[in-house]
């Protein structure tokens, strides 16, 4: 955060949580393992790099951390939010996720709900739950799948 302040077209402001030398100590290794933050245009982009993505209940949550991050990291940084790009090295659907798979697909995709982030909170470590409001938000009901590890 401090180096997108100091040199905002910088191409350093990287994230990683691969570390070698704690993995025996993971239940599972990194599946998102990289973020880059860079800044085109007055406003922050995320490239977020993944080693292996559970397409149906993985993905989600990936997509939702990092936009989140990105809007705080940006608003922390006085920058407008630009886009989240997602490159995956292996993307998978289980074999018992594909009933529910089959489920989500048959769903009609409706509007986009909106994140409004608390616009009294400047920085991402003062950043609460209540300070995040999804606006717009007309989910499904919930599709069951068990988690693989």
């Amino acid at each position: 955060i401090e180096n997108i302040k100091k040199d905002p077209y910088g191409r350093r402001h990287i994230i990683t949580s691969w570390n070698p030398g704690e993995l025996d100590q993971m239940a599972l290794p990194p599946c998102h393992y990289n973020v880059q933050f860079i800044v085109m245009n007055d406003k922050l982009n995320c490239v977020m790099t993944q080693r292996s993505q559970d397409i149906f209940l993985g993905a989600p949550f990936n997509y939702i951390m990092y936009g989140a991050l990105t809007h705080m990291i940006a608003r922390e940084c006085d920058l407008g939010v630009g886009e989240l790009v997602v490159n995956v090295a292996d993307a998978h659907i289980y074999h018992n996720h594909f009933n529910a798979v089959e489920e989500q697909l048959s769903r009609e995709p409706k509007a986009l709900p909106k994140l409004i982030l608390n616009p009294d909170v400047k920085n991402v470590v003062d950043f609460k739950i209540s300070d995040f409001d999804i606006i717009d938000y007309d989910p499904e009901p919930t599709i069951k799948a068990p988690m693989a590890v």
